[in-house]
């Protein structure tokens, strides 16, 4: 019996060094990941301030899910505080903020590519939301930031716990800049409408919590509380299937509540209320063209 547990306790011993390396180790991955890097040749944006695109730029930071980070005056905000150690908190974008002095190049590599002015990637920035933007959204968005009177609000706080923080070291757990394709040509503008053509565009939007393919599943990185997010494609097991009529989805969106009343978690229904119906419907209207996948595919 005695050799029996002695031979139990020493394979607990050995896993829990073998654990403790790949801890140590997963952690230093993850600090060299978060100082490196990212090449990315900027395509800059001239700035702009005429009215047309500064009621553009409003439109888009109140609906694209701006001011869930960095809150309605753009001075920061803190969104995620979570009892395990999770703590994050959009910066101050205002002119008296970290963007004091941006380039336009600045705002291309931050907004596009999820990339600071010195190269090293924006942590939890969703930039693969916005990398498919056109240089018009891009140049409204940043003229209406840059309009927003100064905050004194400070830098982004990002504070992973261990476990994450390891994850993220060994590559489970990805920044925006290492998701997205820096090399593609920003996208060309598409006419308004109730189209899947521009519900497509809109539904860029999505892509940070649902997934390329818009299948859902765990959202990499969220706290351990978070639902993972639903399966907008097609077909069975679908969040769709309870929304055939773009009324009914619009309604959703508005009311952050689904047709049976009950409510919808974590989605950033602060900004999903502001969409317009024209977005709405077209975005409606691409999620019934994607291709069926099985839900937690991403």
């Amino acid at each position: 019996m005695k050799r029996w547990l002695k031979w139990v306790l020493g394979v607990i011993a050995a896993v829990l060094v073998v654990a403790l390396a790949a801890g140590f180790v997963g952690w230093q991955m993850a600090a060299s990941k978060m100082a490196r890097r990212v090449e990315v040749q900027p395509r800059p944006v001239a700035f702009v301030s005429d009215a047309q695109s500064l009621e553009r730029g409003r439109y888009l930071f109140e609906s694209r899910g701006c001011v869930d980070c960095h809150g309605a005056n753009g001075g920061g905000r803190m969104f995620v505080n979570d009892s395990n150690g999770l703590k994050i908190a959009g910066p101050n974008i205002t002119p008296g903020g970290v963007t004091a002095g941006y380039k336009p190049e600045d705002w291309e590599r931050s907004i596009r590519h999820g990339v600071d002015p010195k190269g090293r990637p924006l942590m939890v920035m969703p930039a693969e939301d916005y990398n498919r933007f056109t240089d018009a959204d891009l140049a409204a968005l940043v003229a209406h930031v840059r309009s927003l009177p100064p905050q004194s609000g400070g830098a982004a706080i990002v504070e992973f716990p261990p476990p994450v923080r390891i994850l993220y070291g060994f590559g489970a757990i990805h920044d925006a800049a290492s998701k997205i394709d820096h090399t593609l040509a920003p996208a060309q503008p598409v006419p308004a409408g109730v189209t899947a053509q521009h519900g497509a565009y809109v539904a860029n939007m999505c892509i940070g919590c649902h997934g390329d393919g818009l299948s859902g599943g765990r959202i990499p990185g969220g706290p351990p509380d978070w639902p993972p997010a639903a399966n907008i494609t097609p077909g069975e097991g679908s969040a769709m299937t309870r929304y055939p009529e773009a009324a009914a989805f619009t309604a959703m969106l508005r009311s952050g509540k689904r047709p049976d009343g009950t409510a919808i978690k974590v989605m950033p229904f602060e900004s999903l209320a502001k969409l317009s119906d024209l977005d709405a419907q077209a975005l409606h209207a691409y999620l019934k063209t994607v291709p069926a996948r099985p839900a937690g595919g991403r």
